[in-house]
């Protein structure tokens, strides 16, 4: 009998302290939870080609850095969410948003009115204009000087309509390329003409390379903004925050970091 009563005590025990062991990690794993961080990840498209706006300092990593970069992560801060970046062609970007590869699009990408037939787009936080890139000597001065000429653009980009707009004025033709260094390259190899480039990205083309040349067209179109699925809630949120950050100074602030 004695022997029954201590395999009794000893099975409840062992119940007991199981039971215990089974309470006690799940209470660690809710604990481990709450540390963990409860921000939700968005991911952010862009063409990592567009300096300063968005590009890879590979002398530093290969971290996606630049005004766009420090624009979205200020805003997700804000708004409690991270950020991930994804890199790819800039003709493909709204073709992700639509089929959800990524939450919302920064890339210096203009809001037309074509794009927004597909995509829904925050306030401008940035209005560019145009320069038109050519090698050193090239003689080419003004628009119609174009004529006759083969001329480079970024597939997708506001430029590439800008230069199918021009080629209605002047005889040209107009080729696309994925990257903005492959159609440095292009002009450099004679293969184009002159290029059509958003103006702050040439600029800094234009000072690292003093066989290039070129000249600004005033007439630029729209703004840059960011670009959502439509009807993503993200845009009311990010538009509310983007105002107020464009108000009280902190994206003039961003820019000038990274145009000075």
């Amino acid at each position: 009998m004695k022997k029954i009563f201590s395999y009794f005590f000893v099975s409840i025990l062992l119940i007991g302290l199981l039971s215990a062991c089974g309470t006690s990690d799940k209470d660690s794993t809710n604990g481990s939870g709450d540390n963990k961080s409860d921000k939700k990840v968005l991911t952010m498209g862009t063409s990592a080609d567009y300096a300063p706006f968005e590009y890879i300092d590979t002398a530093k990593g290969d971290e996606i850095i630049g005004v766009d970069a420090d624009i979205a992560k200020a805003v997700a801060e804000k708004l409690g969410y991270e950020v991930r970046f994804q890199d790819m062609d800039f003709g493909g970007l709204i073709q992700s948003l639509q089929s959800g590869q990524v939450d919302f699009v920064m890339s210096a990408m203009s809001a037309t009115d074509e794009r927004k037939k597909s995509v829904d787009f925050s306030e401008t936080y940035y209005t560019s204009k145009h320069i038109i890139v050519s090698k050193k000597g090239s003689g080419i001065k003004s628009v119609n000087d174009l004529s006759g000429k083969k001329v480079g653009v970024q597939l997708g980009s506001i430029q590439e309509e800008k230069a199918k707009e021009l080629a209605k004025e002047v005889n040209m033709t107009v080729e696309n390329r994925n990257r903005i260094p492959e159609i440095i390259q292009e002009i450099k190899a004679g293969r184009f003409d002159a290029a059509v480039i958003e103006d702050t990205v040439a600029k800094g083309y234009l000072d690292n390379n003093p066989d290039l040349e070129g000249f600004t067209i005033e007439d630029a179109d729209g703004g840059y903004a960011i670009a959502f699925p439509k009807d993503s809630k993200l845009t009311e949120e990010f538009n509310k925050v983007l105002k107020e950050m464009i108000d009280n100074g902190e994206i003039d602030a961003i820019i000038k970091k990274w145009f000075e």
